[in-house]
């Protein structure tokens, strides 16, 4: 499968995380995405593919601020 359409689904199936698993996961899946891209962005300069991974981006930080949270005292 196309690592575009890979995203695009990846971005369409991620709603609410649910569990501290599910973050983890979809953080370190968006991350694998975002890297592939970029190497694809780098070659063809193509502002669509920005697009996609500042996107890509937004989902990958709501991910991780759920994960790090602060301490209680």
């Amino acid at each position: 499968m196309d690592i575009v359409q890979e995203a695009k689904q990846f971005e369409e199936n991620t709603s609410g995380f649910k569990s501290k698993n599910e973050r983890i996961i979809a953080s370190k899946r968006a991350k694998e995405l975002i890297l592939a891209i970029n190497e694809r962005y780098k070659k063809t300069k193509d502002g669509a593919l920005m697009d996609l991974m500042k996107r890509l981006t937004a989902i990958k930080r709501k991910a991780e601020k759920r994960l790090n949270t602060r301490p209680r005292i």
